[in-house]
């Protein structure tokens, strides 16, 4: 395979795109040519919503290609076009043979939520440091434990959750509402939550849910949203702030007397909204951050 590599300004980006995708590019990346410098430009999106920009004011458009003629065709056809005013070819290469499995691989190596508490691949040894641990690979669903949000939800459990002097958890009941992958889920149940219901509106979360739970030796019970029943000591929602702000009324409806409300997938400038939206019924405070993201909780 062959990778087209071009510069585009952020005003060429959407018709070069639309243009290789056209020309029967395999596929078509943007990246922010300035990434890893003092000029880089951080862009905030959400699923489902149109993107805050097109792209970066410069950014580097990567078309991959089967053939080489195929990608020179591609660079000889967008030259002479008016859209392409202002974009520079920066060439094309030869993509080498990998062992893709390898390589994805070493792209996620273990996390640390707390300097006891991991998040473990299973192709990894467990730290020795581990006293707690999750075994769980990248999958079909979104949770891995190395996107902030998913830290800071794991911490907030390690934080709050223990197991009492007459064996129940401080956890109590426990709601992951959107759970993905079922991490937080998990989490909880390795700091002594018993009672979990694990939901997502995505039949293969709760497929992939159920799969890492029994990998991880835990017990929950997984499956749409309409599982969620009654109240819970512990509701916890990473989901991201729109979805969140619907859903407001329904998750602090699943909060129980003297229960917690755990919520992440909130970029900072979002949390006046966010509390705003939440308002009627609990009062959201910021109870950690990172990277431009945080956690709001609430009890009940």
């Amino acid at each position: 395979m062959f990778e087209l590599s071009l510069m585009c300004p952020e005003d060429r980006i959407e018709a070069v795109s639309d243009a290789l995708d056209a020309l029967d590019a395999l596929s078509v990346s943007v990246e922010d040519a300035d990434a890893q410098t003092d000029a880089e430009q951080a862009l905030f999106g959400e699923p489902g919503m149109p993107p805050p920009k097109d792209g970066w004011q410069r950014s580097r458009v990567v078309a991959l290609f089967p053939t080489q003629a195929a990608a020179e065709e591609a660079q000889q056809l967008l030259a002479v076009q008016d859209f392409f005013e202002g974009c520079q070819v920066l060439g094309i290469a030869n993509v080498p043979e990998q062992d893709w499995v390898r390589l994805t691989q070493s792209q996620f190596a273990p996390v640390d939520i707390t300097p006891d508490f991991w998040i473990v691949p299973t192709w990894h040894e467990l730290p020795a440091q581990a006293v707690r641990s999750i075994r769980l690979d990248p999958g079909l669903a979104f949770g891995t434990g190395t996107h902030p949000t998913t830290r800071m939800c794991l911490r907030w459990i390690a934080r709050n959750g223990a197991v009492a002097a007459d064996g129940t958890s401080t956890l109590g009941r426990v709601l992951d509402y959107g759970c993905g992958s079922g991490i937080l889920a998990i989490g909880a149940a390795k700091f002594g939550a018993v009672d979990i219901d694990a939901v997502d509106i995505d039949p293969a979360a709760v497929e992939s849910t159920l799969q890492n739970a029994q990998a991880n030796g835990v017990q929950l019970k997984a499956g749409l949203p309409d599982k969620a029943q009654g109240e819970y000591r512990t509701v916890l929602a990473n989901i991201l702030a729109t979805p969140l702000r619907v859903l407001a009324p329904l998750l602090c409806s699943h909060v129980a007397a003297g229960g917690h409300l755990v919520l992440a997938g909130i970029l900072e400038r979002q949390a006046q909204e966010l509390q705003e939206a939440y308002a009627p019924w609990l009062q959201l405070q910021v109870a950690d951050k990172e990277d431009g993201w945080i956690l709001m909780t609430a009890s009940r």
